[in-house]
C-alpha cells in the first residue's frame, strides 16, 4: 500500500487479495483506490509504432498541468500532426447544410483548442481500420457531433436525427 498526493491509500491487486485472505472487511476501509496499472506489450499483429511516453507520471505537478502537458504531445505520425484537420473535414461534406453544421462545430472545437484531438481521433480510427479492429457505434453525448461522425469515431448521423452539437461540447 502507498499514499498518493491526495492522501488516499492506494492498494495494488495483491494488497487487496492479502486483506481479503486475512478476513479484513475491505468495504469497511472506505473508498478504495486501486492501482491496477500493468505494462502492456502490443500484439505483433497490430502494425503501430508505439512510442515511449515523453511525460511519465510525476507526483510533483498538478493533475490539470499533467493532462494539459500530455495533450500538447499527441503520439501520432507527423503526417497527422501536419494535417489541416478543418480543411480535411470540410472536404468530407457533400451538401451546404453539412458544410454549415461542420463549420459551426469546428468553431466550437477551435474555441476549446481541440484540433489536435481531432487529428488524433482521425489517426486512431485509421489504425483501427487498418488492423481490422471493431469499435462501437457510439454512445453518450459524442453522437451529437457531426464532425466525429464524419471522422467515423461513431456511426450516428447527428444531422439525420437533428441532434444539437452543443450537447457534446458544453
Amino acid at each position: 500500500m502507498k499514499t498518493n498526493k491526495f492522501d488516499e491509500i492506494v492498494f495494488d491487486d495483491q494488497d487487496l487479495v492479502d486483506l481479503i485472505m486475512r478476513g479484513q472487511d475491505v468495504l469497511a476501509i472506505g473508498p478504495i483506490v486501486v492501482d491496477n496499472s500493468i505494462s502492456i506489450t502490443p500484439p505483433s499483429s497490430i502494425d503501430v509504432d508505439w512510442p515511449a511516453l515523453e511525460h511519465p507520471t510525476n507526483d510533483t505537478i498538478e493533475p490539470s498541468e499533467f493532462h494539459y502537458s500530455n495533450q500538447q504531445h499527441w503520439h501520432m505520425p507527423q503526417e497527422y500532426q501536419d494535417l489541416d484537420i478543418a480543411a480535411y473535414i470540410l472536404g468530407l461534406c457533400k451538401t451546404d447544410a453539412e458544410i454549415q453544421r461542420v463549420g459551426q462545430e469546428l468553431l466550437l472545437f477551435q474555441e476549446r483548442d481541440l484540433f489536435n484531438l481531432l487529428k488524433y481521433l482521425h489517426y486512431l480510427v485509421n489504425v483501427l481500420k487498418q488492423n481490422q479492429i471493431i469499435w462501437g457505434v457510439g454512445r453518450g453525448s459524442s453522437v451529437a457531433s457531426y464532425v466525429l461522425y464524419l471522422l467515423e469515431v461513431h456511426r450516428i448521423d447527428s444531422m439525420y436525427y437533428d441532434l444539437d452539437p452543443t450537447e457534446f461540447l458544453r
